[in-house]
């Protein structure tokens, strides 16, 4: 779905307290009930009807009127909980474009107080359930679930990986925050190397790339997924890390495929 960026602020708090009621009341319902919607959001009957049906007009909630009457958050619902989570903590105060479009993402630039900072918000189930399945070690062993959970789950990890990278010296973008299945980033001015043509220096960067490589494994770790989607270079050949959803640890079953995998890549 496309975001609206200015909807976010003309919704009030009590369109953010019927959505966090949702968000709550999915814990244990697939479709939240509208009694259980007011009760959590305490609000009255009629004004909770009004809420959801301005929600609704704007696909941040969805209707199932199947053997109950009930609501769920839509992809964008959640975007707009964790983007209004990103305001309070005073990290962003507009959303700009959207400048990235991935299997499993979008991409959207933001004003901060600091400057531009960058809003990645995770779209787990956009690609069949049986690639995420085979390649996403918190699914394994699960028969039911819900994409807005594995969404959150993913983008948690990935926050921790690049804060934990970042802190190591590695050069990825600084790790402001997460919420939800969002994660805030600083901008980094340069572009991802599958649109470069050609390089100042190939051999250069060919080794500065294997020695990235090289010094992950060196702290136990295995990217994964090295290729020219998940790295940015910029004018003066200098590469930048940005997606790391399936790191894993150089002692998995798995781990040498892997990492030849990384290498010829490259």
């Amino acid at each position: 779905m496309k975001l609206d960026p200015d909807l976010i602020h003309y919704l009030t708090k009590e369109h953010f307290r019927v959505l966090t009621a949702v968000e709550m009341g999915m814990k244990n319902h697939e479709f939240v009930p509208v009694p259980l919607i007011e009760s959590i959001a305490d609000l009255k009957r009629s004004n909770t009807f009004k809420l959801l049906q301005l929600l609704l007009k704007h696909k941040l909630v969805m209707h199932a009127n199947q053997q109950y009457s009930g609501y769920a958050l839509t992809y964008g619902g959640y975007d707009f909980l964790a983007l209004k989570a990103f305001i309070k903590r005073g990290h962003i105060k507009t959303i700009g474009l959207k400048i990235g479009v991935g299997k499993e993402s979008d991409i959207y630039l933001c004003d901060g107080d600091q400057g531009t900072v960058v809003v990645k918000l995770a779209r787990l189930g956009r690609t069949s359930f049986r690639t995420i399945k085979n390649n996403r070690d918190y699914i394994k062993g699960r028969t039911s679930f819900s994409w807005l959970y594995l969404s959150r789950i993913a983008s948690l990890k990935e926050f921790a990986f690049m804060k934990a990278l970042y802190d190591k010296g590695f050069p990825t973008p600084t790790p402001i925050d997460s919420n939800r299945h969002a994660i805030l980033m600083s901008y980094i001015p340069a572009y991802p190397m599958s649109q470069r043509k050609e390089m100042n220096d190939a051999p250069k960067v060919y080794e500065d790339l294997l020695n990235q490589i090289i010094r992950l494994a060196e702290h136990g770790l295995i990217h994964g997924d090295f290729n020219e989607f998940n790295l940015m270079i910029d004018d003066e050949d200098k590469i930048t890390m940005i997606d790391f959803p399936q790191m894993l640890s150089t002692s998995h079953p798995n781990a040498q495929f892997y990492f030849q995998r990384d290498v010829t890549c490259i």
